[in-house]
């Protein structure tokens, strides 16, 4: 479970991309639809991983699959609100690594909700997971080591 009272705040969270709600992404209620928030996540994740690589990325090869997400609700999020979608890794196994995402009010820096996905290392020949390839966790370690979270740094 997300603690949210241990959640860093959106200035712990230097990848950001904007999120842009769309017509159909409301519902009956008035507010975004909560499985439209893991859209919101994946495409944070998307360019999160493009942007700490230093290679190009071939979204058809399988390396890395989902094993587990977590989310939180705080807030609803309506039409026509700036918001953010906030991204680090916030763990590093020998098989796996954790994301750690926000979305927040991209002017106050009020989170909204939280989001957190367990990846594991895959290889689609045997269907099972398999150690992290080396360039990959190079590319997370640098992104950790760029911006650590500061244990003091709470909402």
């Amino acid at each position: 479970m997300i603690d949210i009272d241990t959640l860093p705040p959106l200035s712990a969270f230097p990848h950001r991309i904007p999120v842009e709600i769309r017509f159909n992404d409301i519902d009956i209620l008035g507010h975004v639809n909560n499985t439209v928030y893991f859209s919101f996540y994946d495409t944070g994740k998307a360019w999160y991983f493009k942007d700490i690589v230093d290679w190009e990325i071939d979204w058809r090869q399988v390396e890395t699959v989902i094993a587990n997400v977590e989310c939180t609700y705080m807030e609803p999020l309506m039409f026509g609100e700036d918001l953010v979608v906030g991204t680090r890794c916030e763990a590093i196994h020998d098989r796996s690594f954790h994301i750690l995402q926000v979305i927040a009010d991209a002017r106050t820096g009020r989170i909204k909700s939280a989001c957190r996905t367990v990846m594991v290392s895959f290889d689609p020949a045997t269907q099972k997971s398999a150690p992290m390839p080396d360039r990959w966790r190079r590319a997370l370690e640098r992104s950790i080591a760029l911006n650590p979270i500061n244990p003091d740094e709470s909402r």
